[in-house]
C-alpha cells in the first residue's frame, strides 16, 4: 500500500489537489466525501472550498440518515464549516449504496465537452475496463437539487460507480478513497481518449475493449492490470 495513509481526510485531500494538478477541475470545481467507519457518518468538504487547498479543517461530518452535522470523536462539530451545496448528492449515493465509502464530483472539461457534443465516453483500454466498467449519463437537472441526488442515486444503484452528470460534472464512486481517486482520473484520460478519435475523424473507427476482457472481469474479482 503507497496510498496515503491514516486519517481520511488525508486522503480526500491528497484527492483534490492532485485533481486539480492533474486539471480535472479549476478551484472549488467540485468536492469530495468519505464514509467515517463506525459511524452513520461522512467527512465532506465544506462549501467553496478550493480542491487544492484542502486540510482536516475543510471538512463537516454528516450523518447520513439526516443530513445533519454532527460531532466526530468526542469534539463539536466546527460552527464556521458548511457542508458543499452538493450535500444532498452525495448522501443519496451513501443511501442507495452501502458498498460504497467514498464520492468523488468533479466538474472534468473533457468529460463534458463530450457529453455536450451528444457524445459518450467509449471504454477503449484494459485500464479504463478495469476501473470504470461502464459509464452512465444522468439527464441534466439543477446542480444541488433533490432531484439530481435522486436520479443520479437511482442510476447508481444497479452497481455503476461512474456518472456523467449532463452539463454539470462527474460523480465516480469506490469502497476506498484511493479507488474512486483511480476511477476519476482513469475517467477523464477515457473521455481524452475518445475527444482524439473523435477531432481526428476517426470516432466510428475505434475500437471497444475486447470482449474476452470484459468477460473476464464479470467473471472474476481477481482480474488485474
Amino acid at each position: 500500500m503507497n496510498y496515503v495513509p491514516g486519517d481520511l481526510r488525508d486522503q480526500l485531500a491528497h484527492v483534490g489537489y492532485d485533481v486539480v494538478q492533474a486539471g480535472l477541475v479549476a478551484g472549488s470545481g467540485g468536492n469530495v466525501s468519505a464514509r467515517i467507519p463506525d459511524e452513520d457518518a461522512i467527512w465532506v468538504t465544506a462549501s467553496g472550498s478550493w480542491l487544492d487547498r484542502l486540510s482536516r479543517g475543510t471538512f463537516a461530518a454528516v450523518r447520513i440518515d439526516d443530513g445533519e452535522t454532527v460531532a466526530i470523536g468526542g469534539m463539536p462539530p466546527p460552527s464556521r464549516v458548511e457542508p458543499t451545496s452538493e450535500l444532498a448528492l452525495h448522501l443519496a449515493l451513501y443511501r442507495a449504496r452501502p458498498d460504497v465509502n467514498a464520492v468523488v464530483h468533479l466538474h472534468p472539461q473533457t468529460a463534458l465537452l463530450l457529453d455536450a457534443l451528444g457524445e459518450h465516453i467509449r471504454i477503449v483500454t484494459t485500464d479504463h475496463a478495469f476501473y470504470l466498467r461502464r459509464v452512465s449519463t444522468v439527464p441534466f437537472r439543477l446542480p444541488g437539487s433533490t432531484e439530481v441526488a435522486a436520479l443520479t442515486a437511482a442510476m447508481a444503484a444497479d452497481g455503476t460507480d461512474c456518472l456523467v452528470l449532463s452539463h454539470h460534472g462527474c460523480v465516480v464512486m469506490g469502497d476506498s478513497v484511493e479507488l474512486a481517486h483511480k476511477r476519476a482520473r482513469n475517467l477523464e484520460e477515457a473521455a481524452q481518449l475518445t475527444y482524439r478519435a473523435l477531432a481526428a475523424g476517426r470516432l466510428d473507427n475505434l475500437r471497444d475493449c475486447p470482449e474476452e476482457f470484459l468477460d473476464r472481469l464479470s467473471g472474476s474479482a481477481a482480474v488485474s492490470v
